[in-house]
């Protein structure tokens, strides 16, 4: 599960407070774990280079504990941020719609400046 926007510059942002899954988004989450199985996986959120604007979203199921993450805690759900990623991440939402246009993870981030036209990635 990836979800992509990108973003052109290396400086992070200004903070502006954690990260935040809605509780539709904890909900889906929680139902694809349950899927998986397993009890050790948690949703991890990074930035990574790449897309048209330059910076893209990663949302993927883990098991590894990198040094510096970040963890919250949605419920039954914990989402963990590395380090170099969270400054881009905070204040950011995570929800979930499930549309006829639409089925799939969005991300609000107070932080993008903009975003490619294909919304994939950020800046």
């Amino acid at each position: 599960m990836t979800t992509e926007t990108s973003n052109s510059t290396t400086e992070a942002p200004a903070s502006t407070g954690p990260i935040v899954l809605t509780e539709v988004a904890a909900a889906k989450v929680a139902a694809l774990l349950a899927q998986e199985g397993r009890d050790d996986l948690y949703l991890r959120v990074a930035v990574q280079p790449g897309g048209c604007s330059g910076l893209r979203y990663q949302l993927y199921f883990d098991d590894r504990d990198q040094e510096g993450d970040i963890s919250h805690q949605f419920g039954t759900v914990k989402v963990v941020v590395d380090k170099m990623s969270d400054p881009y991440l905070m204040g950011a939402s995570i929800d979930f719609v499930d549309t006829i246009e639409k089925q799939g993870f969005t991300i609000d981030n107070p932080n993008a400046g903009g975003s490619c036209a294909c919304g994939d990635s950020f800046n």
